[in-house]
């Protein structure tokens, strides 16, 4: 195999690992489809353009997620993110959701067609409410419970203090819970 050849293997397998996940953040951040693969494919680029020597995966997955973030920024700065509408097509609809491989099953477990529908829904709801919380609280409540970073690391990543990420991870679940009450209130 040739070295070039190796090097595509190489970032074949870090798309594999990470793509997903940097398109969740990405999309969390930017609550649009293709802004998010954008970023995730500009991310890439940094990585292919910039080669890092990472001390661990670790490592690795924190530059990733910061890189990110950065570029996520950047999109949200744009000329053009600041002008556009929020026009969609006429039958379009607004609500979106995971691809269902970011939801893997326990074992091998199969819900019946009613649970099934209910199941969906509950995280139709719960990722609507998310996507409604503002974009400091949804950032740490996505790399906290989707991303399972602790709070040290979200700290590394966002650049916030962890005092700060602490409390808006507090602030975050309880606008969840405010949005989420009337739902399962009984």
């Amino acid at each position: 195999m040739t070295m070039a050849g190796t090097k595509e293997r190489e970032l074949q397998l870090k798309i594999d690992r990470y793509g997903d996940m940097l398109f969740k953040l990405s999309y969390i951040r930017l609550q649009n489809v293709q802004d998010a693969e954008d970023v995730v494919q500009e991310v890439f680029y940094q990585y292919i353009k910039n080669p890092q020597a990472f001390q661990s995966p670790e490592h690795e997955k924190a530059w990733l997620l910061k890189v990110t973030m950065n570029a996520c920024r950047k999109v949200w700065r744009s000329a053009w993110h600041r002008h556009r509408s929020d026009w969609r097509p006429e039958g379009e609809r607004q609500e979106e959701t995971w691809p269902e491989a970011s939801c893997p099953d326990l074992e091998s477990y199969e819900p019946g067609p009613e649970e099934a529908a209910f199941q969906k829904e509950e995280k139709s709801l719960l990722l609507n409410a998310v996507l409604a919380l503002p974009a400091k609280y949804r950032d740490v409540i996505h790399l906290f419970y989707y991303e399972e970073l602790s709070v040290k690391e979200i700290s590394k990543v966002t650049g916030r203090l962890e005092s700060t990420v602490t409390s808006q991870l507090t602030r975050g679940r309880e606008l969840l819970r405010k949005a989420l009450h009337s739902r399962y209130e009984m």
